[in-house]
């Protein structure tokens, strides 16, 4: 039996659907052992996941260790969810040794459970092995023996190491990551071109041409967005035949199949993002957009 009266634990607990039966009954005996339990109630597993690794994430309060408690019907989905947030090490229990394991060597903070595979009676069985089972504590892993000093290490070091990997990833934020680590890709070919693709299908992507460069007329199977971040551009759509000048700060969309044709006036940037996968297909050869550029200036 786990200690009871822990005033320096909480559990934030959540559900969905299908694992709020085997949820309740947790947080039930949670309070019956008089620890703090804050139960956040039922919602979609994807919902419920990101709010408590939120929680979790965003550290203990008034000095209080907190660990979340989430359930769906793997408890595959909620742990996922949770484990987007920095800090936060959720894992999916089906059984004790799971449990012990996962606290001795993850230093494990959320615990994960499903309602389709573990009945409540089984499911409080795990609860207290997690509960009551510390950091490097023997566990089967282990033969139930203390880890050796060479790997007690190995652990001790894994957790800092963790912790740094949100860091290292992402920085303070997604976007000043993206402005340290950034790395373009030549547009082979629109000479004078290069991209980042940030995410894929939807695809969004930075964008940057050199002062002087031409993009012949090109269409895509997908309509796209685009922002000047930096610079200025002139773009013509051929097939609605209507010409628009870009600067910092302006907004184009260009619909699927549109054929059009661009003139960089200086170095130049841009956000853009297409509705599918990146693709792009030349109507024109270089030389052909110069020359048709020319006549209009």
């Amino acid at each position: 039996m786990v200690e009871s009266n822990k005033p320096n634990l909480k559990i934030i607990a959540g559900a969905d659907d299908l694992g709020c039966t085997l949820k309740d009954s947790l947080v039930t005996h949670l309070r019956s052992l008089n620890i703090d339990v804050e139960d956040i109630g039922t919602g979609k597993y994807y919902s419920v996941g990101q709010e408590i690794g939120r929680r979790i994430s965003s550290g203990p309060n008034s000095g209080q260790e907190t660990r979340g408690l989430v359930a769906c019907g793997t408890g595959v989905g909620v742990s996922i969810f949770a484990n987007k947030f920095p800090g936060v090490y959720a894992a999916t229990c089906e059984s004790v040794e799971e449990a012990l394991n996962t606290r001795s060597i993850n230093n494990c903070n959320v615990l994960a459970v499903g309602g389709m595979k573990t009945d409540p009676k089984e499911g409080i069985k795990i609860l207290e092995a997690w509960l009551k089972t510390p950091f490097k504590a023997p566990c089967p892993a282990s033969d139930s023996k203390p880890w050796p000093d060479e790997i007690s290490t190995f652990l001790d070091n894994s957790i800092g190491e963790m912790a740094k990997i949100p860091d290292q990833r992402f920085g303070s934020c997604a976007i000043c990551c993206l402005a340290k680590t950034r790395v373009f890709e030549p547009v082979e070919i629109m000479p004078g071109g290069e991209m980042k693709i940030v995410r894929e299908s939807p695809t969004s992507a930075i964008v940057r041409f050199k002062a002087g460069s031409v993009e012949p007329a090109h269409h895509h199977k997908f309509g796209h967005d685009l922002v000047v971040m930096k610079g200025s551009k002139k773009v013509w759509n051929l097939s609605k035949k209507e010409s628009y000048e870009l600067g910092v700060g302006d907004y184009l969309f260009t619909p699927a199949g549109d054929i059009h044709r661009v003139k960089y006036f200086e170095d130049t940037e841009f956000f853009i993002r297409w509705d599918g996968d990146w693709d792009i297909f030349l109507d024109e050869d270089l030389s052909a957009a110069a020359a048709a550029i020319e006549k209009d200036s």
